[in-house]
């Protein structure tokens, strides 16, 4: 059994667990730490929707790219505010690991931005490719299509 940690002979019940040894937060702390929250898990949500758009079609080029912008943005507001506020570690990694993942996403969405026809083609062909020869075929075609210096 613990002993009592105060005059009271209770234990103490603050918000964060009695092993932690901080004091509980004020109404404010606790908003603040609530909106980075909600912010990193929009951020979360904001880079795997870009995945996620990317994988579709390259018509959807463009809403994956606005996701991304909008992933980066948020990735940058709750990187500064989990170093500003303290927060805990794991928003803070969560945080630099959804910019390099949005930092990737950049790079790929700018080579399909390069490549946009060689690779709208390629989708449309295996889409309509039903063996594995078809799909054989549709890679052979993306290679010919491609500048001579990338096969």
């Amino acid at each position: 059994m613990n002993p009592p940690n105060g005059p009271g002979g209770g234990q103490r019940g603050n918000q964060r667990g009695s092993q932690d040894n901080q004091p509980a937060l004020s109404d404010p702390a606790k908003a603040s730490q609530d909106l980075t929250h909600n912010l990193f898990r929009s951020f979360v949500v904001v880079v795997l929707g870009s995945f996620f758009v990317f994988q579709l079609d390259m018509n959807y080029l463009w809403l994956s790219a606005v996701l991304t912008v909008a992933a980066i943005v948020l990735g940058i507001v709750v990187l500064v505010r989990a170093a500003k506020l303290k927060e805990s570690k794991l928003v803070l990694f969560g945080a630099i690991s959804g910019l390099v993942v949005a930092a990737v996403q950049v790079l790929l969405l700018a080579s399909s931005a390069l490549f946009f026809n060689q690779v709208r083609d390629y989708q449309q062909c295996i889409r309509h490719a039903l063996t594995q020869q078809g799909a054989s075929q549709c890679r052979t075609e993306l290679d010919k299509s491609m500048p001579v210096p990338l096969r």
